[in-house]
């Protein structure tokens, strides 16, 4: 069904006297609760009376009765903190490890235009390492011989594979500076 406007009248008058989303479908018939909050939040309707059913009742509060002829039990003793002490956050700042990477600095390779190699001259065995922008036509291929089962050179691994330690280490450091 659709919303005309004899619905939507009679939905903003049972919103306003507190019925339920539930009780506001049954009502209307043809649309489901989801379809009431739906209408209800793009019509912008907000606070609903109160209905006597949904008033909250005084409660009375709960005390432990003993059992007819039972010993009061005692109250077991707990550790005493003092607040939350198992979410205390610790303000002392952690040790800092001054760690130099010990990096080889590595030349940088000129690779003769014989060796350069395009996208249609790669093989399993030549190095894959992109060399400049993609949308230029200066853009190449390593070109020089890959070892097996390895996508790069020699020189090209060292760059584009690092020991997991030193990965860590990196790691480390980047959070703890941050």
């Amino acid at each position: 069904m659709s919303w005309t406007n004899e619905r939507v009248e009679l939905l903003k008058k049972l919103w306003s006297e507190g019925l339920s989303a539930s009780q506001i479908a049954g009502e209307l018939g043809g649309v489901t609760r989801n379809a009431v909050i739906g209408k209800v939040h793009r019509l912008g309707l907000s606070g609903r009376a109160k209905t006597s059913s949904s008033s909250a009742k005084p409660r009375r509060p709960r005390t432990a009765s003993p059992a007819a002829g039972a010993a009061p039990k005692k109250p077991v003793q707990q550790p005493q903190m003092i607040g939350a002490t198992a979410l205390k956050v610790d303000t002392s700042p952690a040790p800092v490890a001054d760690i130099k990477p010990e990096l080889e600095p590595m030349p940088e390779m000129v690779i003769p235009i014989s060796q350069r190699a395009t996208i249609l001259t790669l093989t399993e065995r030549t190095c894959k390492w992109p060399i400049g922008d993609p949308a230029t036509d200066d853009f190449y291929f390593c070109g020089r011989v890959s070892d097996a089962g390895v996508p790069y050179c020699a020189y090209h691994c060292k760059i584009a594979y690092q020991p997991v330690a030193d990965r860590r280490r990196e790691r480390k450091t980047v959070a703890q500076a941050s």
